[in-house]
C-alpha cells in the first residue's frame, strides 16, 4: 500500500457495475441442481413460477452467462447508497501489532444496516415489472425483512414478513423499522398457518428458525393471489445480485494495485460470502490467482463444519424442492441463546460445491469469542458491528495474529455486512457477562442427519 492511500476507498458513481457476476458460468463442476420432491428430476422453470418471480427463476437457472445486465430501474435504486466503501483498518491493525494489512467492505451504510438491500431491490422491481401486487418472505436477524420493507415501499408492493420469533423478541426495533415501510411483521412460528400451527404443536416452546419462517412464507404465498416468495440468500439468484459486493470491492483494490491473499466473510446462507468472493473465485477457478477463501460461521448452528453434504429441503415444513447442500437437516432448530443471524440449517449450493471441491476452507466460532472481536473492533475502527459480521472480524482477527506471529505480511479482506445498532440487547447481554456459548452435540446431529437417510 503506497503512503497515499487512502483510509477509504470510494469508487465514482460512474464505476457502480451495470452487470452481475454469475460465478456459474466460470466455476469447472456446476452444483448439482434441485430437486423436485415428488418426481426427484431436476426442477424446471416450471415447477418453480409459482413459488418465485419469472426473471429470479431465469436468473436461478441461468448456468451459461457470466454476466447479467442490471436494469436501469435496480441501477437507480443502488445510486441511492452504492458504490460502499472499501476501508484501510489501520487502527486495528495498531492494536494487533501486525505486519498484515486489513481492509473491509462496509455494506452498512443504508437505512437497513446490510447488503441485503442488493437483493431486495432487485427481486422487488421484477415483481413490480412482472405486475404483482405483495410478496411474501422470511427474516431471522431483521436484516433481510428490513431491507425488503425498504424495496417494496419504494416499488409501491405490499410486503408479509415472517420473522424468526427469538430474534423478534430480542431486535423489537427491526420489527419497527419494516412496519414503518408498510410491512405486516409475523413472529414465527405463528398460528396463522398451517405450517405454523404443526411445528407448535411439536415444538411449543421453540424460538424458531429460518426453516420454521421459510415454511410459513411459502405457505402465505401460495395460498394468496398474485403473490409471490422472495428469499434473502442461500439461492443462485440471490447471490448473483450480491456480486455487486465483490465487483465493487475488486474495482477499489485494483484502483491502488492492492492484491488481497486471504477473503473472508461470515456464512450463515451464503449471500454476502458468495457476493463478496464471486469475481475473485473466478480468478481462481481459472488458475490466475491463488486467493484463501474462509467462510466463518456460528458454532451454534455450522452447516460448514459439521454439516453433511446433501439433499435436504429448504424450510423446516418439507415443502421447498430438494436442494445439495451442506445441511444440519431441515429439522435442526438453532438454540435460542444464539444472539446474532446465522439461524439457516444450511448453505448455498454454490458455495456448498466449492467447498466439497476445496475451493474454500470454513471455521466456527463461539459468540463469547466473536463479540469479544466486535467491541476490539467497535473500539478501533468506530463502527458497531452486527453480530453477524463479527464473526469474520473474529476470523481476520486471528489470521492477523498469525501473521503477527510469523512476521509475514499479509493483506486480508473481509466483509463488514452490516452494522449492529439494532443488536443492542445482545451487546447489553454480553458486557453483562450474560451471553453464553453453545455447540450443538453429535447426538443432537445425528438426530436430524437421521432425517437426510429416507432422501437419498
Amino acid at each position: 500500500m503506497s503512503n497515499d492511500t487512502p483510509y477509504k476507498i470510494y469508487l465514482p458513481e460512474s464505476a457502480l457495475p451495470t452487470s452481475w457476476h454469475n460465478l456459474r458460468a466460470k466455476m469447472k463442476a456446476l452444483p448439482d441442481p434441485m430437486l423436485h420432491p415428488g418426481t426427484m428430476q431436476p426442477c424446471t422453470k416450471e415447477d418453480l413460477l409459482p413459488v418465485f418471480c419469472e426473471e429470479l427463476v431465469d436468473q436461478e437457472l441461468n448456468t451459461t452467462d457470466e454476466y447479467i445486465k442490471i436494469p436501469e430501474g435496480i441501477q437507480d435504486f443502488y445510486k441511492m447508497y452504492r458504490p460502499s466503501p472499501l476501508v484501510r483498518a489501520k487502527w486495528l491493525e495498531r492494536e494487533l501489532d501486525t505486519p498484515a494489512e486489513i481492509y473491509y467492505k462496509f455494506e452498512g451504510n443504508n437505512t437497513s444496516g446490510s447488503h441485503k438491500l442488493n437483493s431486495a431491490a432487485a427481486q422487488v422491481y421484477y415483481a413490480k415489472e412482472q405486475g404483482l401486487t405483495s410478496l411474501t418472505t422470511e427474516t431471522g436477524a431483521g436484516q433481510w425483512g428490513t431491507a425488503l420493507a425498504m424495496a417494496c415501499a419504494y416499488y409501491r408492493v405490499a410486503l408479509s414478513v415472517y420473522m424468526v420469533k427469538i430474534s423478534s423478541e430480542q431486535k423489537p426495533f427491526r420489527k419497527m423499522v419494516m412496519e414503518t415501510y408498510g410491512a405486516s411483521v409475523v413472529p414465527s412460528p405463528s398460528d396463522t398457518t398451517e405450517a405454523g400451527r404443526k411445528i407448535l404443536a411439536e415444538h411449543p416452546t421453540t424460538g424458531g428458525s429460518l426453516g420454521c419462517a421459510i415454511s410459513e412464507a411459502l405457505e402465505t404465498a401460495m395460498k394468496t393471489d398474485n403473490c409471490r416468495y422472495v428469499l434473502g440468500s442461500v439461492l443462485n439468484h440471490v447471490l448473483l445480485h450480491q456480486s455487486v459486493i465483490g465487483l465493487e470491492t475488486k474495482a477499489a483494490l485494483e484502483m491502488y494495485g492492492i492484491e488481497p491473499d486471504i477473503i473472508i466473510g461470515c456464512a450463515g446462507g451464503g449471500s454476502n460470502f458468495g457476493g463478496l468472493i464471486s469475481p475473485f473465485m473466478a480468478e481462481k477457478i481459472a488458475g490466475k490467482k491463488d486467493y484463501e477463501f474462509i467462510a466463518a460461521e456460528p458454532a451454534s448452528c455450522p452447516s460448514f463444519t459439521r454439516g453433511r453434504y446433501a439433499y435436504d429441503f429448504g424450510d423446516t415444513g418439507r415443502t421447498t424442492p430438494l436442494i445439495k447442500m451442506y445441511t444440519l437437516g431441515c429439522g435442526f432448530i438453532p438454540s435460542p441463546n444464539h444472539a446474532g443471524g446465522l439461524r439457516y440449517h444450511g448453505m448455498s449450493p454454490i458455495l456448498s460445491k466449492l467447498y466439497c471441491d476445496g475451493y474454500l476452507k470454513a471455521r466456527s466460532y463461539i459468540q463469547s469469542d466473536v463479540f469479544d472481536a466486535a467491541a476490539l473492533f467497535a473500539k478501533c475502527e468506530g463502527t458497531l458491528p452486527a453480530p453477524e459480521s463479527a464473526h469474520a472480524i473474529k476470523c481476520a482477527l486471528d489470521e492477523a495474529v498469525k501473521c503477527r506471529e510469523t512476521g509475514e505480511k499479509k493483506v486480508i479482506l473481509f466483509g463488514l455486512t452490516g452494522t449492529g445498532f439494532f443488536d443492542l440487547s445482545a451487546y447489553d447481554s454480553y458486557n453483562k457477562g450474560l451471553l453464553t456459548d453453545y455447540a450443538p452435540s453429535d447426538a443432537d446431529l445425528e438426530k436430524s442427519f437421521a432425517e437426510l437417510i429416507a432422501l437419498r
